[in-house]
């Protein structure tokens, strides 16, 4: 039976008219751009399809453990780390965790939560796992697509396949390479095996036989090192930028500030900005942060190194390792639209200092409008709004300029080892994609506006973001009482309304027991 040339050409017109969306990555951003994808008429409509690549062999990015084997290791993850939001303001908009979650969950339920959303939703079938991408480049022009190869098989068969999109959404996280601080006698401690990076930390017995730690870095990871380290029975030495010295815990806790230079490895002698030395240290943990890193893109589509200052503009995009830039809306990329049209390319999960599910989905509200309206977004104004921020961030940083032009600004982290240029313009990187305040749930709102999406941020969930460090000490004062099972339980069975009540009312406890402290 002969099949009517009128059905051939209607096919061959829906193919051709079809557009494929490649997602790197299966970790939270991933998992979050393949929902929301999927959620679209256009999807519904069979207009787009979704693939999405991860290198591991489960969802989950950062929250899958993973021995600290691998140069680096594939995971940051620690034994004791929990969540620093409470988990209804860290939840997906649209898929709460389950009712009698631990307020501040372990690394473990938040793992479960991922895969449980990912079942929900029905994104499984989009995800191909152990399939790493090795090379994504972009045929010029403004309609070119994607060529995107990746590996395939087994370690000791490796195989590629070369595939074929007309969007792509980079989701690869961030929170896998170490970055290093430059601070002068640090190779000498990292060749004698007496410092290595936080992301090979699991636990207290990481360290073996040393009794004496310095943990480097005042971020939530340098924290909980601070922490478990303590309660090993070790003695910590704390260096934080800024930080006023201070001897505490009979001892065992000593705060210090910035590290200048690192001396003898054997007698563990370290020396800090304000002159003063410890001696007797065995072991350093660098929890100095880490690197934005694309290796499967090519220096056409994303050149390394720190942007020229703005404005104008470059025509090309740059990345500092600390940021990605320009960048509208922190997503797309503003430069020459014949190379790289903003709806050619979309980076998800940048802005750090947020709670970051609720921001992947409203990011990729974003994203999808601007893949369906490319003429939405208006690089005149997106360009006016980029060196607004830029400006602005670089008043900020030349007032904290103690001496003046061209004295090098403070940072609020170590110096890095791979990053040269101009200390101004650094200090405008490492700043660009942070929030301060209230910044990224205006951003948020920003979004969902300009997708025409209803949601809103609500009010609640500014007022427990605020609240966080509150909410955390008085949980665990809770799990120290043994009390804090029968808080939560069948709390969420309502709705989300009954774990807002229950955050509410943990408040008035810390109210109660801390007049001194009152939020009022």
């Amino acid at each position: 039976m002969e099949i009517p040339s009128t059905l051939v050409e209607e096919f061959q017109l829906e193919i051709e008219s079809r557009r494929n969306i490649c997602v790197i990555g299966a970790g939270p951003g991933g998992l979050a751009a393949v929902k929301i994808i999927k959620d679209s008429p256009q999807y519904k409509a069979g207009q787009w399809t979704v693939t999405a690549f991860e290198a591991r062999d489960s969802v989950g990015g950062i929250w899958l453990p993973a021995p600290p084997t691998g140069d680096p290791p594939l995971t940051p993850l620690y034994d004791s780390l929990t969540t620093n939001l409470p988990h209804p303001v860290m939840a997906y908009s649209s898929f709460s965790f389950p009712p009698g979650t631990a307020l501040f969950p372990p690394a473990s339920t938040v793992r479960t939560y991922l895969d449980a959303y990912a079942a929900h939703f029905e994104l499984y079938p989009h995800i191909r796992l152990n399939t790493p991408v090795t090379s994504a480049t972009r045929h010029p022009g403004p309609t070119g697509k994607w060529t995107v190869v990746v590996r395939t098989g087994t370690v000791d068969a490796p195989t590629t396949e070369t595939h074929t999109f007309d969007h792509l959404v980079v989701a690869n996280g961030h929170y896998r390479t170490p970055r290093l601080p430059a601070t002068p006698g640090l190779a000498r401690w990292l060749e004698a095996h007496k410092a290595f990076h936080a992301v090979r930390y699991r636990n207290p017995d990481t360290f073996g036989a040393a009794r004496t730690v310095l943990v480097v870095g005042a971020g939530p990871s340098g924290q909980d090192l601070v922490t478990d380290l303590l309660a090993s029975g070790r003695t910590v030495v704390h260096s934080a930028t800024g930080a006023v010295r201070e001897d505490m815990r009979d001892g065992r806790l000593k705060v210090r500030g910035r590290v200048a230079r690192y001396l003898d490895p054997v007698a563990g002698t370290v020396l800090f900005e304000d002159g003063s030395e410890e001696t007797g240290i065995d072991n350093v943990v660098l929890a100095t942060g880490y690197t934005v890193e694309f290796p499967f893109f090519p220096p056409e589509v994303v050149s390394a190194g720190l942007p020229p200052g703005a404005p104008p503009l470059p025509r090309e995009l740059y990345n500092s390792t600390y940021h990605v830039f320009p960048l509208a809306r922190h997503i797309f990329p503003l430069v020459d639209a014949g190379a790289l049209p903003v709806s050619s390319l979309a980076f998800i999960g940048l802005p750090v200092r947020v709670a970051p599910l609720p921001l992947l989905e409203a990011q990729m509200h974003a994203i999808l409008h601007v893949f369906e309206h490319p003429e939405s977004l208006d690089p005149t104004q997106e360009a006016i709004e980029i060196i607004a921020r830029y400006e602005s961030l670089r008043a900020q940083v030349t007032a904290r300029i103690p001496n003046g032009a061209g004295a090098a600004p403070p940072v609020d982290d170590q110096p890095d080892d791979g990053i040269q240029g101009d200390s101004v313009e650094l200090a405008i990187a490492r700043a660009w994609h942070r929030f301060d305040g209230h910044e990224q749930f205006a951003y948020r709102d920003a979004l969902h506006a300009f997708a025409a999406h209803p949601l809103r941020v609500p009010a609640w969930e500014i007022e427990m973001y605020d609240a966080k460090g509150v909410l955390r000490e008085e949980w665990r004062d809770l799990e120290r009482a043994g009390l804090a099972d029968e808080w939560v339980r069948g709390v969420g069975e309502g709705g989300v309304h009954e774990w807002v009540e229950m955050m509410r009312r943990l408040l008035k406890r810390a109210e109660e027991r801390h007049p001194e402290r009152s939020r009022l």
